[in-house]
């Protein structure tokens, strides 16, 4: 459980840094197209789109880079995790790309706007569920054979996979909720006050059951757990969950505008950090640890000072244009 601040240390927070920024950025415009189905009216689902229309394309670009700095800082996890999670990888692009498409082209007709409707959400769907798909195959663990992948194409389809996509699901669904919470009036939001409290008792359920069943996908995660002394540390994030999802709940009964979303976000990161200290060090859990897979040392340098350029780049034009956009969407304004 000690952490030693060296090279790949560094890299491997910098990767859950990005993919936590994705999950959690992307997350939220996901969540928005999978209500659609409980949104039918054609002015409610323009608003919803252009709630997030200025920052759903730039918020895919820390996707990118985890992915980007996982091939470079720690090729050997690169070379055994992606034939593991080929399907559920291409499945997830293929989502990105169509709900994409269906983005832009909606609003460029008018017979066929269902059509893209159904596209959106469909591809939004698809994202998601491959995303929670993907993270519960590397969970579960994968067989290692040398120095890859010694596993079969189906061991990503699993009972325990299925669960945390459709987790994914539900989690995304709530900061769709809570951000149209924040960014909407009048009945669109009265709407999604009732839609983000029956996710988040979803998301809570979803939460509780994979946490009662990652301890028995192996010994380790059992130990890490349950056995003393690693419960003295692991212990505070199920409380921290608990008291953050009371306060979200509160928010959400005192009809909060912000509240809701920032404490949906934090549930995020409490989950990711329970996710962390599960598998850390690994790199692929149980087998593979980050100083095994880490590029040399000179590469991960060579690395470091390009990535410290460019995060703080994106961290302030990430964070501008959510400056410029703040405040609640004007109905009659938007995208088209």
């Amino acid at each position: 459980m000690g952490v030693s601040f060296d090279l790949a240390t560094v890299f491997a927070f910098i990767i859950a840094f990005a993919v936590f920024a994705y999950v959690v950025m992307d997350g939220f415009d996901l969540g928005v197209a999978l209500l659609f189905p409980f949104f039918p009216e054609r002015h409610d689902r323009d608003v919803m789109m252009n709630s997030v229309a200025p920052v759903w394309d730039g918020n895919e670009t820390w996707l990118v880079l985890g992915g980007g700095a996982l091939f470079a800082a720690f090729p050997l996890a690169y070379a055994i995790l992606m034939p593991a999670i080929y399907m559920p990888v291409i499945g997830m692009l293929l989502g990105l790309v169509f709900r994409g498409v269906a983005f832009e082209f909606r609003w460029r007709t008018q017979r066929g706007r269902f059509g893209w409707d159904i596209a959106f959400f469909g591809g939004s769907l698809v994202a998601g569920l491959c995303q929670g798909i993907a993270l519960g195959t590397i969970l579960q663990g994968v067989v290692v054979t040398g120095r890859g992948y010694g596993g079969g194409w189906w061991d990503w389809l699993t009972p325990f996979t299925l669960l945390t996509g459709v987790a994914v699901l539900a989690g995304y669904t709530l900061l769709g909720a809570t951000w149209l919470v924040m960014k909407t009036s009048d009945q669109l939001q009265d709407r999604a006050f009732g839609l983000a409290r029956a996710f988040a008792i979803a998301t809570l359920g979803f939460i509780l059951a994979v946490s009662l069943a990652t301890p028995f996908l192996g010994e380790a995660y059992w130990q890490r757990w349950f056995a003393w002394p690693g419960i003295v540390i692991t212990a505070p994030v199920p409380l921290a969950v608990a008291g953050v999802s009371f306060l979200l709940f509160k928010a959400l009964v005192n009809r909060r505008d912000y509240q809701p979303f920032l404490l949906s976000l934090v549930l995020f990161f409490l989950c990711f950090a329970g996710l962390g200290v599960s598998i850390w060090p690994y790199v692929v859990p149980g087998r593979v640890t980050i100083w095994q897979a880490a590029a040399p040392a000179s590469s991960q340098m060579f690395m470091l000072v390009g990535i410290s350029i460019l995060i703080p780049i994106i961290l302030i034009y990430t964070a501008y244009a959510y400056w410029v956009f703040r405040g609640k969407i004007d109905p009659e304004a938007g995208y088209h």
